[in-house]
């Protein structure tokens, strides 16, 4: 589900980390001395069993047809990915529910006026790309959960229609009440911009892949090079996923057979508008002709036009229908049991579906999955056994909004709290570098994985490469920063994949590892995502597939094997700290902000008096900003570094000294840290996410909001309930400390 296009954000690395002379092979974190070295030897085995051939021969099987939630292909490649789990030795079931998933009967889009345009809606076949032509199998072009809809208004251009884009709009007393808006893809998540059109009064709305962001402008358009051609259009889901994710019809609740549904009328998630992508040769004649102001020139894209606002002349009719039916989705849950701590879970995940043939999403991830499963159970029929359960699995649905995570996750939700020591995600790949987002008490685990795995194409640790590229974008003030770092840094997570319901529902710390950078991107959720496409482009022979393999393999192996959980708080206190400083910051800003606006509408107000000809519609002015308490989270801050450093200071020097009858107990208290920074509550107006660190924000899908019910508030201008959520975040921060003071008392 994540878009391709994504950038490294991991942090930088000391320049000597990766050095085996200035290592010398220390302890990993969670193993003593001598365990560290067998788990090493274990890792060397796991990489030697690793077999490129594989990725490529299930990568071509699952993508030789269409295989989207609800198809016959997508049910025929769950049972064959459950039958090679079984082969292997796993103990496999395949979990079925019942999802609501929406697929179009009508779609039309024409311009009425000036002149008539009926858009084609459809993606040719090309020689090249050998599933291009299947077209029967082929979900056409459309947004799952846009309703139904008959409308017709004059058009605008609303840039990637996002809040700020409407501000602007409104400046220039351009109002889309009535109307149908067109936006370009780019800058958030697809599902923000029919929302936001939404609640301004638009009809109907239109998102297109401008080539400026996604085709010509960026390099050849394919077949011959990576980039989107002038008919590729990106499909997707627009459901409201910051409300819930999932099902829309069972929040909270799995999806089972006997579930109650709510009637559709009352799923939150569903859009208010229609919406459909179209392709940038379908959008051209609609841009074409428009007038009206001519568009900042931050907003123009890389079309042969004059980009104008509208509203108009240009008139557009869209009418879209879909057939709202309920379809099964397969997980694949697959289970090698641990044998010493059976009932402590490390589980791993990808998913299956795809919108159309998928090869890169999600396959180029899948299949590192299914590798990384077949050579952990090739470990298993020597003498080896994991110290915890394994559990891989291998989701449905995912593409329409995490259904098959999301239902399970609901499903076994009571078994999940209480077993679930870690969630490990991957999704698409491709060659580039390391990126890794995740719960911040991670970072040690990660940043001494990727010290460990070597970057085929530099011959470096990943983690090298890594800081390289950091150095060389980053500014000069970054750089000694970048520099002098210890390890790395993750990135907060917010939404896009499947390890939403597992962090930010349940509290069970996540990872989502992979490795982009060097794809073009203008296959992405097309019918040229395809096998051709992806060995021409993303990963030509799959070494890279063999990496991300590597990377997430060690993961779960030092997960699964160390003699105590590998979690380190110190990384979490040193990213609230920088979350506290950031809305405190925001909560200054926006009222040096609002004083700064004030003043300016009192100033144009009076030269409106003097010229009442001017262009712009002035805006109200806004209240000020009162005083927010943020003691209590401060106080939190506190006792959350103070109790970390002595937690790591303990863990240095005592972490293995802790009686192995005690180690089970330290355990769930690490594997509980995670879930005391949620609340039973959930966020303001979306109780589903309990996370108090981590969420996505409510306009940005895909984008983390870190102390989100605090910092959204703030954005909103809700001061009591900034006040309140202050509260609760540092109540959060206080339990963790004390969950973590009581495992340091283990350590004594």
């Amino acid at each position: 589900m994540k878009p391709i296009l994504l950038i490294a954000v991991l942090g930088g690395w000391f320049a000597a980390a990766a050095s085996p002379a200035a290592t010398n092979n220390p302890p990993l974190l969670g193993f003593d001395t001598d365990s560290s070295t067998r788990q090493r030897g274990l890792e060397a085995k796991f990489d030697a069993s690793l077999r490129r051939e594989n990725l490529i021969d299930w990568m071509r099987r699952l993508s030789a047809r269409p295989h989207h939630l609800g198809s016959p292909y997508d049910h025929t490649n769950a049972l064959f990915i459950a039958e090679q789990f079984r082969s292997w030795g796993y103990d496999t079931r395949i979990e079925q529910f019942e999802v609501l998933f929406p697929t179009p009967r009508t779609r039309l889009v024409e311009l009425t006026e000036p002149h008539h345009f009926t858009a084609t809606l459809a993606e040719p076949p090309i020689p090249e790309d050998a599933t291009s032509g299947l077209t029967a199998e082929q979900l056409p072009i459309y947004h799952a959960y846009s309703v139904d809809g008959d409308v017709t208004g004059k058009l605008v251009y609303v840039n990637y229609g996002l809040p700020k884009d409407y501000e602007l709009l409104a400046e220039r007393g351009i109002n889309v009440t009535g109307r149908v808006v067109i936006a370009r893809y780019g800058a958030s998540w697809r599902g923000v911009k029919p929302k936001v059109a939404a609640e301004h009064g638009a009809l109907g709305c239109l998102i297109y892949s401008d080539p400026r962001d996604d085709g010509y402008f960026r390099g050849d358009v394919y077949p011959k090079g990576s980039w989107r051609n002038d008919q590729g259009a990106q499909r997707g889901s627009v459901a409201d996923i910051p409300l819930y994710p999932g099902d829309p019809l069972t929040p909270g609740v799995g999806a089972t057979e006997d579930a109650k549904r709510l009637p559709l009328s009352e799923a939150r998630t569903l859009t208010k508008i229609p919406v459909l992508p179209i392709s940038y040769a379908d959008a051209l004649p609609l841009l074409r002709a428009l007038e009206g102001p001519v568009a900042p020139e931050a907003w123009r894209g890389a079309l042969p036009l004059t980009y104008h606002l509208g509203p108009g002349p240009a008139t557009v009719h869209l009418k879209l229908a879909f057939n709202w039916k309920t379809v099964p989705a397969y997980d694949i849950i697959a289970t090698l049991r641990g044998a010493e701590c059976p009932d402590q879970w490390i589980i791993r995940g990808n998913h299956h579906d795809a919108w159309v043939c998928g090869a890169a999403d999600p396959l180029s991830g899948t299949v590192a999955l299914m590798e990384e499963a077949r050579a952990i159970a090739e470990l298993a029929k020597t003498d080896w056994k994991p110290r915890r359960t394994i559990v891989f699995t291998v989701w449905d649905g995912e593409e329409p909004g995490l259904l098959g995570s999301t239902e399970w996750a609901e499903t076994h939700a009571e078994e999940l709290r209480q077993k679930a020591a870690v969630y490990i995600n991957s999704d698409s790949n491709e060659r580039g570098v390391l990126d890794a987002e995740g719960s911040h008490t991670l970072e040690t685990l990660v940043s001494e994985i990727a010290r460990d795995v070597r970057d085929p194409d530099k011959q470096v640790s990943v983690a090298d490469r890594l800081r390289a590229r950091q150095i060389a974008q980053a500014s000069p003030a970054d750089r000694a920063e970048i520099r002098s770092r210890v390890g790395l840094r993750l990135e907060a997570m917010g939404s896009g994949s499947d390890y939403t319901p597992f962090l930010q529902h349940l509290g069970i710390a996540s990872l989502n590892l992979g490795y982009y950078g060097e794809e073009g991107g203008g296959s992405y959720h097309s019918i040229y995502d395809s096998f051709d496409y992806y060995t021409r482009f993303c990963d030509t022979n799959l070494e890279y597939g063999l990496v991300l393999a590597r990377t997430s393999g060690r993961a779960i192996l030092r997960m699964a094997n160390a003699e105590v959980l590998p979690f380190q708080p110190g990384g979490l206190a040193t990213a609230v700290a920088k979350y506290v400083g950031e809305v405190i910051k925001l909560a200054d800003d926006l009222r040096l902000e609002t004083r700064e606006n004030n003043q300016l509408i009192r100033d144009r107000s009076r030269t409106l008096a003097a010229d009442p000809h001017q262009p712009f519609v002035e805006p109200a002015p806004k209240s000020e900003v009162p005083f927010l308490n943020f003691a209590p989270l401060q106080n939190g801050l506190a006792k959350l570094q103070a109790s970390s450093r002595e937690f790591d200071q303990a863990q240095k020097t005592g972490l293995l000294a802790c009686p192995p009858e005690q180690r089970a107990a330290l355990d769930r208290l690490l594997m509980g840290l995670e879930r005391s920074l949620t609340g039973p509550e959930g966020l303001p107006r979306r109780p589903w996410y309990q996370h108090l660190v981590y969420a996505p924000g409510a306009y940005t899908g895909y984008g983390v909001k870190t102390l989100p019910g605090v910092r959204e508030a703030i954005e909103l201008r809700h001061w009591d309930e900034a006040n309140q959520q202050i509260e609760v975040t540092a109540a959060a921060l206080e339990r963790f400390a004390a969950q973590l003071d009581q495992a340091r008392a283990l350590l004594r």
